[in-house]
């Protein structure tokens, strides 16, 4: 019987050996084949060619073990790998793997648009590759490729790896000459790809459906492709919501990070075949050192696993400097406090306040009464500095309802009254609203009007907040208008317009109202006077309209006093 370590080697040389010339042969186990990695001399063919096959073996692995749930560990798995000089296996395995398993594309092309941030020569060799093949499947008439690569088209378009003018192309193409087969294939395509293309491409996308309108009524297709294309119609009529572009777990890459591709059915697209045999590297440890910086950078590893990291290129040296990282930080007394304690840690990524936020959420829309609401929010554990948590989500569900519902004035007063600290805290709220009441649409800004109009009313908050208000042309837009509008309509409605007059009159309460009743500059007294008045409250106006009307006898006897005030002319000589 043959060595198989003997047997290894032949084959690593490039001799057939007891292999009878066919790939694969006899296994070695993990351990051995490690053994004989550390004995190879790293500048040799023999040593290239094994750790071309285990990186090989590593991405194959990485990638048949894909899912919604792990594609984040996987990714951070693959670039432990050298992607660099395995860009082609990486492409290869994507394809196999979606070829063998469509249900998954979307898995597969989050995690080529995640790699294709880092390395777009990825990306773009995939899409190249992917549309030849296409094109070859078209060709050949064959349904089963060309709906599967179609799939997979149809998902890199929708995480941005590829453009949406491909997708345009390819179902130009699909309909050019109608077939039951192509019809059908279009059919699956634009399920796949729709929503992304309602949202970047309507003409294009309208365009499509006209074609599939023509082709249903021409009635040259069978039946069953007939009643495909009527599904279609109806789920663009929803909007394609049973079929999302990209699901919640797998949106990883943001819109601004993205590389998009502009790959086309028209032009010849290098497939740099050559990548995808193996071939001795002169420079092979030089381009492994390049690697290993460029995964540090990557990744953000420290400088200490250096040596580990370039020893290993199946990825077993990195994951060894990573244990031995840990227990060195374990051991860190600078982990540690002075006093012996550990020290506390502090979450950062706010986790625990969209946590609070969704029970406090949850907590209002439960609540069939206000008792019942407020007695659950009281009963939250909040740390200090979270009670404005409350206020904000009270606020947010208010303005998320079609209409007014009393239900969330009367919570906001009973925590008012509760506490001096929710009125302060109610107060720096409607200062942020009314900052941003610009960018609120109408009905949200009609129901935080009423809310706070409901505060003022009860007497639950001081009317001190309205000094935040400044009536002139150019403090408010035609939104802060409406906003002002509204409250104090819903205020004299609630208390009638006397009593209002009355509690905007008062004498102690004069400077905060001072930006509702502008005395400084005519123009303004006028702007609010005529405000007030076209809204139907012009009783409130009185007091604007005496001093606009005295103004200029005011400063005749202002002038007057200012001349009596100077000294007198010296006497002619």
């Amino acid at each position: 019987a043959a060595d198989p370590t003997a047997v290894a080697l032949e084959r690593a040389r490039g001799g057939e050996g007891a292999a009878g010339g066919r790939s694969g042969g006899v296994y070695l186990p993990p351990h051995k084949l490690a053994a004989m990695l550390q004995e190879a001399d790293r500048s040799s063919t023999e040593y290239q060619r094994m750790s071309w096959e285990a990186l090989k073996k590593a991405i194959n692995g990485l990638v048949n073990k894909v899912s919604v749930s792990n594609v984040k560990a996987v990714v951070l798995a693959l670039f432990e790998e050298n992607l660099v000089r395995g860009r082609a296996l990486l492409v290869r395995s994507l394809m196999r793997s979606q070829m063998a398993s469509p249900a998954f594309s979307h898995v597969y092309a989050a995690l080529l648009a995640v790699v294709n941030t880092k390395m777009p020569e990825i990306g773009e060799l995939l899409l190249a590759r992917v549309v030849s093949q296409f094109r070859r499947a078209f060709k050949r008439s064959d349904k089963a490729v060309c709906a599967t690569l179609a799939r997979f088209i149809a998902h890199l378009v929708n995480q941005q790896v590829a453009h949406e003018i491909l997708a345009l192309q390819v179902l130009t193409l699909l309909l050019e000459d109608p077939t039951d087969q192509s019809v059908e294939v279009a059919c699956t395509f634009v399920a796949e790809v729709g929503a992304t293309l309602l949202d970047l491409s309507r003409q294009g996308l309208h365009a499509i459906f006209e074609r599939l309108r023509a082709i249903l009524h021409e009635g040259r297709i069978d039946k069953r492709v007939q009643y495909t294309i009527e599904q279609l119609f109806a789920k663009r009529k929803a909007n394609f919501s049973e079929h999302p572009a990209i699901l919640p777990g797998l949106d990883l890459v943001d819109a601004d990070d993205q590389v998009t591709h502009d790959v086309s059915l028209d032009h010849e697209l290098p497939l740099e075949e050559h990548l995808d045999y193996f071939r001795a590297d002169p420079d092979f440890e030089a381009n492994e050192k390049r690697y290993a910086a460029l995964r540090k950078e990557i990744l953000g590893e420290s400088s200490g696993d250096e040596e580990e990291s370039g020893d290993g290129e199946s990825g077993s040296g990195s994951e060894s400097g990573s244990d031995e990282e840990d227990e060195e930080g374990a051991d860190d007394p600078a982990a540690q406090r002075l006093d012996g304690t550990a020290q506390p840690i502090i979450d950062r990524s706010e986790q625990d306040v969209v946590n609070l936020r969704r029970t406090i959420y949850l907590t209002i829309m439960s609540s069939a009464v206000v008792d019942e609401c407020a007695h659950k929010l009281c009963k939250l554990k909040l740390r200090e500095g979270e009670e404005i948590e409350i206020c904000t989500m009270l606020l947010e569900c208010c303005s998320q309802e079609r209409t007014y519902l009393e239900f969330y004035g009367l919570l906001g007063e009973r925590f008012c009254r509760l506490s001096r600290r929710y009125q302060l805290l109610f107060d720096e709220c409607f200062m942020r609203q009314y900052t941003m009441i610009h960018r609120l649409e109408t009905n949200k800004l009609r129901n935080i009007a009423k809310f706070f109009a409901h505060l003022l009313h009860s007497d639950a908050m001081p009317w001190t907040l309205l000094e935040y208000i400044e009536l002139s042309e150019e403090q408010t837009t035609s939104s802060s208008r409406i906003f002002i509008k509204i409250l104090f309509q819903q205020l004299a409605e609630y208390i009638g317009l006397r009593t209002l007059r009355q509690r905007l009159n008062e004498p102690d309460m004069a400077a905060y109202y001072a930006g509702l009743f502008p005395r400084d500059n005519p123009k303004n007294t006028r702007f609010a006077i005529n405000f007030f008045t076209s809204i139907g409250l012009g009783g409130l106006t009185e007091g604007l309209r005496d001093h606009l009307k005295n103004a200029p006898k005011r400063l005749l006897e202002q002038q007057a006093a200012e001349r009596a005030a100077l000294p007198p002319p010296p006497p002619p000589p």
